[in-house]
């Protein structure tokens, strides 16, 4: 691995790569044998394969992070934003580091945590710690806190330090939790503090914008617990506060201890056993996002109500919500076996089964026409399954019996094609399309076309197949933006998907320029941000470089 230099410099960085790329393109074999051995995409390819790679910008970028040690260029370009923070502005060093160790909840960001670049960051600059008690419930240094407490008995039970936090709130919302180094560290001050008599009921108010350090939320309360089992999914310290008396019906930690991992699911069943109320927590429809069966299982087991209304329109009951996420017989089984409603209906009318066949779920659909006695699906239903299944000869079989049956259906049904793209079904999307399925059809949560569908999610092989059969950069979504904004979000917050092909939101922004989307330009009246096509946006900064021309080939 490189040595990357103390200070940083994005421009030096971004130079290297365009000068990598350069040199693959000119059949360097040094070049080559770089990328080979740093981008998991080139691994095992001979140098004329990785020559007739239609290489970009953003490979070249992906390994130069890697060279450095680093998961992707967005961690890189992270990297060198939080050393260059903390040498222009030292005296918020502290407060800067904090902010990669506490997710913007806790700070009053929008921010994730970053415990991998904290980690570095302290590990190259062990001034950060100076003593500080505050810094020592992040990195879970004992023999701080005990030293601090014996100055002063009463802080454990106070707020303080840069993000003002209780210390039993700081240990337990550390990220650093999650790496192995400082996990036993971190429990070890949580047992001393409950031991010391901090309160394991502390919470603080959220901070995420629009609320902010300043100005947390007086509603919605972040506890203890909540950085234990829905944060940072450590059971044995979850298990440490349950016993504590933490409470689990806090609001937060339940639904959030959901992860889809065997150590999320433990903190799934410590709450349960202590108590935590499924009624009115979403928990069941997090399970579902998640593709859990198991810990579904563990919900319904501990009294979840397989019929319980969440509210949230048309999908509001958890059969059919298993269903829209496209969950397995064994997911559906477990809910009818609990006492689902086989007849659930949307408000629109359609039953479970029929709503199984418009998402493909052909073995669904039985099951559920067997429960609920529902009559077989119509030829549309069927024409419609085809295309979610991505079978184009049966949905091609299915038109060419009925000439007129695409313009049969109607726009509850059109609305599928958006649907699929959220869930990335690249298959279905590209049959539904090819067959002459509406491109702009608009659908989902947020009433969006495929395309917005397709670059929220940030799967750049998706956008530029829709962007090919003449979908336009412009198609607006209900929150009154086009693609430009849908790429600008997405970007920014990077959504957690489970859905493979996505996370390439650099790759939907050259999709989108390929095809007619306007350069940016910078913004004179807002620093940080650029203009497309006189609309202001903002964006990572590789991406807002790629929009510029800055990093164009």
């Amino acid at each position: 691995m490189k040595r990357i230099p103390h200070r940083p410099d994005m421009g030096h960085l971004k130079k290297q790569a365009k000068q990598l790329l350069a040199a693959c393109r000119a059949g360097s074999h040094q070049a080559l044998a770089s990328l080979r051995d740093s981008l998991p995409a080139a691994a095992g390819l001979d140098d004329p394969a990785l020559a007739a790679l239609d290489l970009r910008l953003h490979d070249a970028q992906s390994c130069i992070a890697r060279e450095y040690g680093f998961a992707s260029w967005s961690e890189l370009s992270a990297y060198v934003a939080a050393c260059r923070s903390l040498a222009t502005d030292p005296e918020k060093s502290l407060q800067h580091w904090l902010a990669l160790v506490y997710a913007g909840e806790v700070t009053g960001g929008t921010q994730r945590s970053q415990p991998g670049l904290a980690r570095r960051l302290l590990d190259e600059r062990p001034g950060l710690h100076n003593g500080d008690p505050w810094v020592a419930c992040a990195t879970g240094d004992l023999p701080v806190l005990r030293a601090a407490t014996q100055r002063d008995p009463g802080w454990l039970r106070r707020r303080g330090g840069p993000l003002a936090l209780p210390p039993l709130i700081a240990v337990t919302h550390s990220s650093l939790l999650r790496l192995p180094e400082f996990t036993d560290r971190l429990r070890a001050c949580a047992r001393w503090l409950l031991d010391a008599g901090a309160d394991p009921h502390q919470t603080i108010g959220d901070r995420w914008q629009p609320a902010s350090l300043q100005t947390p939320s007086g509603t919605k309360r972040l506890s203890v617990l909540y950085g234990a089992a829905g944060q940072n999914h450590d059971a044995p310290l979850t298990h440490l506060l349950v016993q504590a008396g933490a409470d689990p019906n806090d609001g937060e930690s339940l639904y959030h201890s959901l992860g889809g991992t065997a150590a999320s699911r433990e903190c799934t069943r410590l709450l349960l056993e202590a108590g935590a109320r499924v009624q009115g927590s979403n928990a069941l429809f997090r399970a579902l996002d998640l593709d859990d069966v198991q810990a579904l299982h563990l919900l319904l087991d501990h009294g979840a109500d397989p019929n319980e209304a969440n509210g949230q329109g048309e999908w509001s009951r958890p059969l059919l919500w298993a269903i829209r996420r496209r969950r397995s017989t064994a997911h559906v089984q477990a809910l009818l076996d609990a006492g689902a409603d086989p007849t659930a209906r949307t408000p629109q009318g359609l039953g479970a089964a029929g709503l199984a066949w418009r998402f493909g779920l052909t073995d669904v659909a039985a099951l559920l026409e067997r429960a609920a006695g529902a009559e077989p699906a119509s030829p549309q239903e069927r024409f419609i399954a085809a295309c979610a299944l991505g079978d184009r000869a049966q949905a091609g079989a299915l038109l060419a019996s009925r000439p007129g049956l695409l313009q049969e259906l109607s726009p509850e049904q059109l609305r599928m094609l958006p649907e699929l793209a959220a869930l990335s079904r690249m298959e279905a999307v590209r049959c539904m399309v090819q067959l002459g399925w509406p491109i702009d059809a608009r659908g989902g949560d947020w009433d969006a076309s495929a395309l917005n569908q397709a670059v929220f999610c940030g799967n750049a092989a998706m956008a530029r197949f829709l962007l090919e059969q003449g979908a336009q950069w412009t198609e607006r979504h209900a929150y009154g933006d086009n693609c430009a904004g849908t790429l600008s979000w997405a970007s920014l917050n990077r959504p957690e998907f489970t859905e493979p092909g996505g996370g390439d939101w650099l790759g939907c922004a050259q999709a989108l320029i390929d095809h007619g989307m306007p350069m940016a330009r910078h913004d004179p009246e807002a620093p940080g941000c650029v203009l497309i096509d006189g609309h202001r946006q903002r964006y990572p900064e590789e991406i807002a470089d790629l929009l510029l021309g800055v990093a164009s080939d």
